[in-house]
């Protein structure tokens, strides 16, 4: 009798696993649908610009800076160790690094706490407030008017953060490797140029196209299905985060295999 309860609630889990999946493809499906359609709210996408870019610059600056810094004197010191000198090829290992993995994962993944949980409460405050049926009854269709230009800011302003938190993570690691290995900056430089071209580029700021896309649907479509009042925000507003994270993660994976076929 336990072991069919058991599997029974593995059923059901999977079951709404791949409802949840589902509704989400269907939901990604009409916000794409709906970005062509009139009237556009410039008003309300410029309004998500502000909130989804440019308060997060500070974010993606300070933890990428940080994150450089942290990489010169974990690459620095055991390089010094083992081969002295070796360490004036460090602005090629901590560039690569942040071009291609660190600062679009570590950022997105930032963002989508800060943007993420904040797009969940806002729309799941006004789908248990029932003012998304209010729309309804005005003829706005909620996707198009609360999903849309949060969809299209995420895509935009994330892959810009990004590419500040690039450089500024590149810089961290050049002011350790100038005041803790004596490397000088034109070395350092002339390192990183040598190592990142123009497709590693490419493939960073493509990665964080993609996760701003899943930090906006995955936080909106939360918000959409949030039920029960403070508590059923509060709840969305975690599921948004959590989920946001894991398939920032998960997605970073196949997202870079796909890139390293196609030669980026």
């Amino acid at each position: 009798m336990h072991i069919m309860k058991f599997f029974q609630r593995i059923g059901e889990g999977i079951l709404s696993l791949l409802e949840t999946i589902g509704a989400l493809s269907i939901f990604s499906g009409q916000t794409v649908r709906w970005i062509f359609a009139s009237p556009f709210d410039g008003k309300s996408f410029l309004h998500q610009l502000n909130e989804v870019g440019v308060k997060s610059v500070p974010v993606g600056v300070v933890s990428s800076f940080f994150v450089g810094m942290v990489m010169g004197l974990q690459l620095g010191a055991p390089m010094e160790k083992y081969m002295e000198g070796i360490s004036s090829f460090l602005g090629a290992g901590i560039s690569i690094a942040m071009v291609r993995e660190l600062a679009p994962v570590l950022t997105s993944v930032l963002l989508a706490g800060r943007v993420g949980s904040s797009m969940a409460a806002e729309v799941g405050t006004m789908k248990v407030t029932e003012q998304i049926d209010a729309l309804t009854t005005l003829a706005t269709n909620p996707i198009h008017y609360l999903s849309v230009p949060r969809f299209l800011a995420s895509i935009i302003t994330i892959p810009m953060v990004v590419t500040i938190a690039i450089l500024i993570g590149n810089l961290g690691g050049a002011v350790i490797s100038y005041f803790m290995f004596n490397i000088p900056l034109n070395i350092y430089a002339e390192s990183a140029q040598r190592m990142v071209d123009l497709n590693d580029l490419m493939s960073g700021i493509s990665k964080s196209i993609f996760f701003g896309a899943e930090i906006s649907l995955i936080s909106t479509f939360t918000g959409f299905r949030a039920t029960g009042g403070a508590k059923g925000v509060g709840n969305a507003t975690i599921s948004a985060v959590v989920n946001s994270i894991m398939m920032i993660i998960v997605s970073d994976y196949f997202i870079s295999y796909l890139f390293q076929l196609a030669g980026l």
